[in-house]
């Protein structure tokens, strides 16, 4: 049986780069910036603020439209707990110089949001726009020689992560995609729904990126490729769905993806996140369980059949593809 240790070489790629450095302060409190304050950015702020105490001690807050952050540090420093039961971390407004002065970036910046009525995967009509954004806050951090992990939230997550890292040159394991949570819960969703797919929730996983790449096994034991296939649709078209009632699909991303998965991350617990795997010429950004150590990011490597091993292969083949 195959392991995604084995995607490098069978991918044609020599030398991967190693994943290991860890950029944060695990288990302790760490300045998080977060950038852009549009819907899913101050959704993301909101579970930040809410749910990170233990590991976050300031939040900063950066946007173009200056009245929108004035507002947003007004209102979440107002969500509190009565009586000084739980002190929350306190929001503050930073600049873009200041931008890279913290321990944690959060990347929600977006140029393009296609409109509601959008045919088809909505999340690669952004990268163009985005990924020149994301490239600009690239070279900053290069300038700054940022030592802290910046995650990518705004889509498509993977070949932005790819666009930053390009244009950064910082450590592979500095940079992180938050796109696979939403769709491990949407599966978990489903699954719940349907008893043909509730073992998910106790053997199943999600691998690949944030889109219509996206791998959902039902089992790591007793894989299913039928059952797998039509799960992995329902998760994929989820989005959709919500966007079909005239709703822009981003609750369930800020929070499940970014917010709690970011969490995680610093609490060195395990979650769903994409990391770097190939070498400086070759590779991309892949989703899967994994978890943060003092020596860097470590992946779940369990066997996987043959079956599985293909779907994730094409994944991780098709993004190292992308430009």
């Amino acid at each position: 049986m195959k392991r995604i240790e084995d995607l490098l070489k069978e991918s044609g790629i020599t030398g991967g780069i190693p994943l290991d450095y860890c950029p944060v302060k695990l288990k302790e409190k760490n300045k998080v910036n977060l950038l852009a304050l549009g819907d899913v950015g101050t959704t993301v702020l909101i579970g930040l603020r809410l749910l990170g105490a233990d590991v976050i001690s300031t939040i900063g807050i950066c946007d173009i439209d200056e009245s929108n952050m004035v507002r947003c540090e007004q209102e979440i420093n107002q969500i509190n707990y009565p009586f000084e039961t739980q002190e929350l971390p306190e929001v503050k407004m930073v600049g873009e110089e200041d931008l890279f002065d913290c321990d944690v970036l959060v990347f929600c910046a977006s140029k393009a949001v296609p409109p509601l009525g959008s045919a088809g995967d909505v999340r690669m009509a952004q990268l163009s726009a985005n990924g020149e954004i994301i490239a600009r806050y690239g070279r900053l951090a290069r300038e700054r020689d940022f030592k802290g992990l910046v995650a990518v939230v705004s889509d498509p997550v993977d070949p932005l992560c790819r666009a930053f890292l390009n244009s950064a040159k910082l450590r592979p394991s500095q940079v992180q995609g938050y796109g696979l949570g939403v769709m491990n819960a949407r599966a978990l969703y489903f699954a719940g729904k349907d008893r043909r797919f509730s073992h998910y929730a106790a053997e199943g996983r999600a691998f690949g990126p944030h889109g219509e790449d996206l791998v959902i096994a039902d089992s790591l034991t007793a894989y299913d490729d039928q059952l797998s296939r039509e799960l992995t649709a329902l998760t994929v078209d989820a989005n959709m769905r919500v966007r079909e009632l005239g709703f822009k699909p981003y609750i369930a991303p800020a929070l499940s993806s970014a917010a709690i998965s970011i969490l995680l991350t610093l609490r060195g617990e395990w979650h769903y996140s994409s990391l770097y795997l190939g070498n400086e010429d070759k590779g991309a950004f892949l989703g899967m369980k994994n978890r943060m150590r003092g020596s860097g990011p470590e992946y779940e490597d369990v066997p996987l059949c043959e079956e599985l091993y293909g779907r994730i292969k094409d994944a991780y083949e098709n993004l190292c593809e992308i430009k």
